[in-house]
């Protein structure tokens, strides 16, 4: 799949066929959030992918019930943890470098988009998931405490169309040289 089509294609999908991954599917998509781009080559972000009943109505668990995305928790094959490393990125001599502190929002947000790309040019579907208890989460991997969970994605073949939604005028969100 060519890059740009896979950047106009990928949905957010919220209902999930039960049918396995192969190995080496995941393989290509841990690769692809692997070659992202991060602070200093920093590379704070780490990924678990859950698989379990057990470990995914755990994380389930940590999302309301009203979330679009409560029942994919359990429905998807695999469910994707996006997490980072504490006070790497954005940080020089363990020091923040930056008025914003850690960075490793930043960083893991460009390797899931490189992961949920690389699983839609697979055929896969994913969505990104920012509505639940991060702490309940960590405990639900057995994350360290110097490990932030910052989003997850059930992922998995898709068992539904999703519609294409507007997108605003171009000049409503780009400006040339100042606003």
């Amino acid at each position: 799949m060519e890059l740009y089509e896979a950047i106009r294609g990928r949905r957010s999908v919220r209902r999930y066929k039960a049918d396995p991954i192969p190995g080496e599917v995941l393989d290509r998509l841990l690769d692809a959030a692997q070659w992202a781009p991060s602070w200093a080559h920093t590379q704070c972000t780490e990924v678990v992918l859950a698989r379990t009943d057990t470990v995914k109505r755990a994380l389930q668990a940590t999302l309301p019930e009203r979330n679009p995305a409560y029942k994919a928790m359990v429905q998807a094959p695999v469910v994707a943890v996006f997490c980072g490393r504490k006070g790497r990125a954005g940080f020089k001599k363990g020091e923040p470098a930056t008025p914003r502190g850690d960075w490793l929002l930043f960083d893991v947000a460009l390797a899931m988009e490189n992961f949920m790309l690389a699983a839609h040019a697979e055929g896969l579907a994913t969505v990104c998931i920012g509505l639940f208890d991060a702490a309940r989460a960590a405990r639900a991997v057995n994350a360290p405490d110097d490990v932030d969970v910052v989003a997850l994605t059930p992922l998995g073949y898709p068992d539904q169309e999703p519609n294409v939604p507007p997108r605003k005028e171009r000049a409503a969100f780009a400006r040339w040289e100042s606003y």
